[in-house]
């Protein structure tokens, strides 16, 4: 299939951007990497009116830091982050472990972090991570420049609280302090599907206790999900020993707080190949596990030499 006809622009400057996506009238879109954009508009599932394309926008592509948080700029590409130096501490080895979950190396060439937080599918890592961590949106339009706090963003499948005339400028995560350890990991059919369930978990730990515990699902429900339930029940709990063997006792927190993330946190929709029970099974395996994978990268950047056993 082709995509239907639509009228294109290439601004140079953000100004020139906010001025074509004020246009309220007609169907505009942003284009940045493009990957699900230009398929959805192959497959006439989407027909715009005019395409907007912000690769040539200069100073959208910058990352930051600033007073204890980065920013990642709207044109910041996803393969910057595979290296766990491009990000500081602890957020840089989150972003690290998830990044490469993303397709294939040519998207992650092409395709933004932004991207995906704007297109907001169930299925996207970022969007997962940046509600774990407290991210916040940056948007602007031609008269007025505001942010608005990623538990406020998310609306649906899809559905963001950015208006149709906003373009997101950027999105700016706090930084974890040194004493978190961080996991994420992925399930999925194939290579090339999207994640049937994913975690990312970031835990804060003071002498040997855990002091906050942050758990992003990736693709159990309608939009991202913060395991709130499964957090609280961590708080207080000794991080212990990973271990060295494949599973961790029944009666162990990471086991019940997968549990939690299951029956309290999550709300599964049935998909082909994997049923809501299925699906419940495998975000309270897969909670276990990445938590376990946070309690190793903290001892490890502890200095205290354990590595766990397989997760």
């Amino acid at each position: 299939m082709k995509p239907a006809t639509f009228d294109y622009v290439a601004p140079h400057t953000v100004h020139e951007t906010l001025d074509a996506l004020g246009d309220t009238e007609r169907d505009v879109r942003v284009l940045a990497g493009g990957q699900s954009l230009i398929l959805e508009m192959h497959l006439q599932r989407i027909r715009p009116d005019l395409v907007v394309d912000i690769n040539r926008v200069a100073g959208l592509d910058h990352l930051n830091l600033d007073n204890g948080a980065v920013r990642v700029g709207a044109l910041v590409r996803h393969g910057v982050f595979e290296s766990p130096q491009a990000v500081p501490g602890p957020l840089g080895r989150l972003f690290a472990l998830a990044v490469v979950n993303i397709a294939h190396p040519p998207i992650r060439a092409r395709g933004t972090m932004v991207g995906s937080l704007a297109w907001a599918h169930p299925a996207s890592e970022w969007c997962a991570i940046a509600l774990a961590l407290d991210a916040a949106i940056e948007v602007r339009s031609a008269d007025r420049a505001r942010e608005i706090a990623v538990h406020d963003y998310f609306r649906g499948a899809l559905q963001t609280a950015r208006a149709r005339d906003e373009l997101i400028t950027s999105v700016r995560f706090p930084l974890l302090g040194d004493n978190t350890g961080v996991g994420f990991i992925e399930h999925r059919r194939t290579h090339f599907c999207f994640a049937q369930v994913a975690v990312a978990t970031a835990l804060a730990v003071h002498d040997g206790v855990i002091e906050q515990a942050r758990i992003g699902l990736v693709n159990c429900a309608d939009r991202p999900v913060r395991a709130r339930a499964a957090e609280q029940a961590l708080v207080g709990a000794e991080v212990g020993s990973p271990g060295t063997g494949y599973r961790l006792p029944d009666g162990h927190p990471f086991i019940r707080a997968g549990r939690i993330a299951a029956e309290q946190d999550a709300a599964p929709l049935a998909e082909p190949y994997a049923d809501p029970e299925y699906r419940r099974n495998a975000i309270a395996v897969l909670v276990g596990r990445t938590l376990r994978q946070a309690a190793t990268d903290y001892q490890v950047q502890a200095g205290n030499g354990a590595t766990g056993g397989r997760l």
